[in-house]
């Protein structure tokens, strides 16, 4: 499935967000939002990305 991950296309081998975001790459801590909507790391595992989602990962910013 094609997934759209910061705005990048990548061909996602299941909808499932938690693997998404392992065969993705991303390394904590990071944020995570579909389609502008926020999702809680406590629901990662139980989300399922839809073609034509756009997967936003965020790593926070430190300093001042």
């Amino acid at each position: 499935m094609q997934v759209n991950i910061n705005g990048e296309a990548v061909t996602a081998k299941s909808n499932n967000l938690a693997e998404i975001l392992r065969q993705y790459g991303a390394i904590e801590p990071f944020a995570v939002a579909i389609n502008g909507e926020f999702v809680a790391k406590s629901n990662y595992s139980l989300t399922q990305v839809k073609l034509g989602d756009l997967v936003d990962v965020v790593a926070p910013i430190f300093g001042g």
